[in-house]
């Protein structure tokens, strides 16, 4: 069994200690060696209309261990209906699992009938925001749950923008009283890609919100980083996860690797760091300097093609 916490903290939910993304390649060596971890997060679109083995081996660990659900189609800021087709699937999946908490991401992924299987950015405006939290308010009200919802990563900016995104991120969490994931190293990238203070954002949450944490390492394309998850967390992210554990006082705290994966004991090597840093200490950086993209990793190659919805 977890050697997690089990005192309820923020919003009603667990501070579950510290876990990594399930994932199949991993199988052999968590039913062998056991999960060595608190807890796992899982991709619900994975999991959604999946009765294979997969599924099977996830019913399994979720007696043993908690589950965290996490999407990346729930497509929050569209102008497009919400699918509530796809709503009733995350509840099932949710019941099925006792999933902790259930997490998107503040983004859109398409319009109309077409996904662009993106995380794509919106334009922080009161227009925006209003519509954010309208739809907030319903997706919570459906799940009879909080929303847990992420900061992604971003390569452009809207002009239109009125206000940073952090403001926007914290006025939509105090408005719904919905959850945050706060991804350290996607405010990394994008403080890197449009020039602003990542500890001012860091700063800026409210940390009552705040309910998870991820970690992950990007890579270089040119003069942006890119959110691979395909590396070890660099040291700029562990001195901003350092700081965010003492605003936040501690959270749920996920090492996000989904390309390029070591092996089981190299992930959980890679978590280890995490426990450092809360124990007060910063991890010996394995990677001063991050790898350069070869161009098919990129996470999101929109801003390539969207130059004129750029503001510098």
């Amino acid at each position: 069994m977890s050697m997690h916490p089990t005192k309820l903290t923020r919003l009603g939910l667990p501070h579950l200690g510290f876990g990594v993304g399930l994932r199949t390649q991993h199988f052999p060596a968590i039913l062998a060696g056991g999960a060595r971890v608190d807890w796992f997060e899982i991709i619900s679109e994975n999991f959604i209309d999946n009765g294979g083995y997969s599924a099977h081996v996830l019913q399994d660990l979720a007696t043993q261990i908690p589950i965290v659900m996490h999407g990346v189609s729930l497509s929050i800021g569209s102008t497009s209906p919400l699918d509530f087709a796809y709503l009733d699937k995350l509840k099932q999946l949710a019941q099925r699992v006792n999933a902790r908490w259930v997490s998107d991401h503040l983004c859109w992924t398409g319009l109309g009938s077409h996904n662009s299987h993106d995380l794509l950015p919106l334009p922080f405006t009161e227009a925006c925001l209003h519509h954010v939290i309208q739809r907030v308010r319903q997706v919570q009200d459906y799940l009879r749950r909080p929303l847990v919802l992420e900061n992604p990563s971003s390569y452009i900016q809207f002009a239109a923008s009125s206000m940073p995104e952090w403001e926007f991120l914290a006025r939509l969490a105090q408005e719904t009283q919905c959850g945050l994931l706060l991804d350290v190293n996607n405010v990394y990238v994008s403080a890197h890609n449009h020039g602003f203070d990542p500890e001012e954002y860091l700063r800026a949450l409210p940390p009552e919100h705040i309910v998870q944490i991820h970690l992950a390492g990007p890579t270089v394309n040119g003069a942006m980083l890119i959110d691979t998850h395909d590396a070890p967390v660099p040291a700029r992210v562990w001195e901003l996860y350092a700081l965010a554990h003492q605003l936040t006082g501690g959270v749920s705290t996920l090492l996000e690797w989904d390309a390029q994966l070591p092996d089981y004991e190299g992930l959980l090597a890679e978590l280890d760091k995490a426990r450092q840093v809360v124990a007060g200490s910063l991890p010996q950086a394995t990677n001063s300097t991050l790898a350069a993209s070869s161009g098919d990793r990129i996470a999101n190659p929109i801003h390539f093609h969207l130059d004129h919805l750029i503001h510098e």
